[in-house]
């Protein structure tokens, strides 16, 4: 690390300018960016997917290093060779994939690689800093047992402990419920009470709203936009981000409901410790109808789930689809009698990653007489076909369709498994976290498929952790708490303040 001139300013602690970085295979990732962080300040870096927030923000930690450009950091020229420099200097970098050895303790986490002079009173450090900043965590407890907001609490420790002045956080509220990232604001604007400088960086625009003071905009590796909160809305941001207006395409018209198709009676489901999951939960959905199933994750939203798929066993209860007593079907029988679904994890449930976006496009229907006999060239021609239309149809960009689908980006996975789904014309599709860690443009596509098919007289049954979500495309909704459903309501009566209340179970 060399420090080779100054900027003759202190009005910023970092500065960076004309950022480039380009990839060994040509990939252009920043393409001359500005960013600046002032001490104190909570500085949130928006936009979608690939825009280049997360690789910016690498470089400032040292992980990556420029093609071209300069950083200031107090206002002395600097060059990074690691990570270990950045630290020195006070800047530390949490990612969205945490870097923690599992079968460690919180405390051996949080110390491993500290010299030795930083251990002898390590341990009362860490406590008073734990006071100091309300993060509290089980230090003798190992990290692989904990939840993942806890995890979490641990990096962010991690990296106070070695007095980072600058903290970047990548994508933090991916994996937390509600009341943990309600948490992790709090301790982001205590952070800021001590003279921390806070990168937030996201794709949810509420989020960046809430808690950053100031606002940068990348779009496919440019700065576009540098506003103060105070001045942000969400149109602006929306339009920023993807350089249209976002707003209009996933409102909700109004449809008359038909048909009961689906009908649930008294369920019951165990979790996987044999305790009860899903306690004698009832529901329909009819036709042109979104039911939205909203909850903070772990109240047995998932095992539901489960069971209505087959892929859990039900053990008490009555499942009923079209008239039809459904209990405890396979999911092929299911998928038979149009019933699809669009699991919570893509990568686990929904594709196969080794696979190409070909193979992966007829994922439970390759048996169907259109595609029988693998070694068939003609059946194969039929395959590429699908794959085609698929992606043409439901604007998904891949690389061809002989691309393993580990190679698509989050997005275009899962309008690949959206548009499979689709594709076979249920006539009801259990939907679980469909939009799950997408930026706002692939968000905003998902959610207008799910719209179109409601439009076309089919019935959504819609998880999601997403209060926004649940609100924007349900026509009822039910609040999942503890196993049991605390009501179901039109979405009219509801607003987010009466639906926090029942997400914490307060029953109307």
């Amino acid at each position: 690390m060399g420090n080779t001139g100054d900027t003759g300013s202190d009005e910023y602690l970092v500065l960076m300018k004309n950022i480039v970085k380009i990839y060994p295979d040509g990939t252009i990732a920043l393409r001359g960016v500005d960013f600046t962080l002032r001490r104190g300040e909570i500085h949130g870096l928006l936009g979608e997917n690939g825009a280049g927030k997360t690789t910016l923000m690498k470089i400032l930690a040292g992980i990556l290093k420029p093609t071209s450009g300069t950083i200031y950091v107090v206002g002395k020229k600097v060059v990074f060779s690691a990570a270990a420099d950045a630290l020195k200097l006070g800047i530390g970098m949490v990612h969205q994939n945490l870097s923690l050895i599992p079968s460690f303790t919180v405390y051996e986490n949080i110390v491993l690689g500290l010299p030795r002079k930083q251990l002898l009173n390590a341990r009362e450090n860490i406590n008073k800093l734990m006071s100091l900043t309300g993060l509290r965590v089980p230090l003798d407890e190992r990290v692989e047992v904990l939840p993942f907001g806890v995890k979490q609490k641990v990096e962010i420790l991690k990296m106070l402990f070695r007095n980072v002045d600058v903290l970047i956080l990548d994508e933090p509220t991916t994996n937390l419920t509600l009341t943990e990232t309600r948490e992790l604001f709090n301790m982001i604007n205590e952070l800021k009470k001590m003279g921390k400088s806070v990168v937030f960086i996201t794709h949810k625009l509420r989020e960046v709203m809430e808690v950053a003071d100031r606002i940068t905009v990348l779009r496919k590796g440019r700065v576009v936009g540098e506003v103060p909160r105070a001045e942000a809305n969400l149109n602006l941001l929306a339009q920023l981000m993807v350089g249209r207006n976002m707003i209009s395409a996933t409102s909700r018209e109004t449809t008359t409901a038909g048909e009961e198709l689906l009908i649930v009676r008294d369920l019951w489901v165990l979790s996987d410790l044999g305790t009860w999951a899903v306690r004698g939960v009832s529901l329909t959905v009819r036709s042109g109808e979104i039911l939205g199933i909203a909850g903070v994750e772990g109240n047995g939203q998932k095992e539901l789930v489960e069971g209505l798929t087959g892929l859990r066993r039900v053990e008490k209860g009555e499942v009923i689809f079209r008239g039809r007593r459904i209990n405890n079907l396979p999911p092929s029988e299911l998928y038979k009698l149009g019933i699809a679904h669009i699991p919570e994890d893509r990568t686990l449930m929904g594709l196969i990653l080794d696979f190409t976006v070909s193979e992966n496009s007829i994922l439970s229907i390759q048996r169907s007489t259109s595609f029988r006999g693998f070694l068939n060239t003609l059946v194969w021609g039929r395959v590429a076909e699908h794959a085609l239309s698929l992606i043409t149809k439901f604007n998904i960009t891949a690389p061809s369709l002989s691309s393993p689908v580990k190679y698509l980006s989050g997005g275009n996975q899962q309008r690949l498994v959206v548009a499979r789904e689709i594709s076979k014309e249920p006539q009801l599709i259990i939907a679980a976290q469909p939009t799950r860690g997408l930026d706002i443009s692939a968000t905003e596509h998902i959610r207008s498929l799910l719209l179109d098919f409601r439009k076309r007289g089919k019935a959504v049954l819609l998880v999601s952790s997403d209060l926004e979500e649940i609100l924007q495309l349900s026509d009822r909704v039910a609040v999942m708490y503890e196993g049991r459903f605390v009501g179901i309501k039109n979405v009219s009566e509801l607003t987010e303040d009466k639906l926090g209340l029942m997400l914490g179970g307060v029953s109307d």
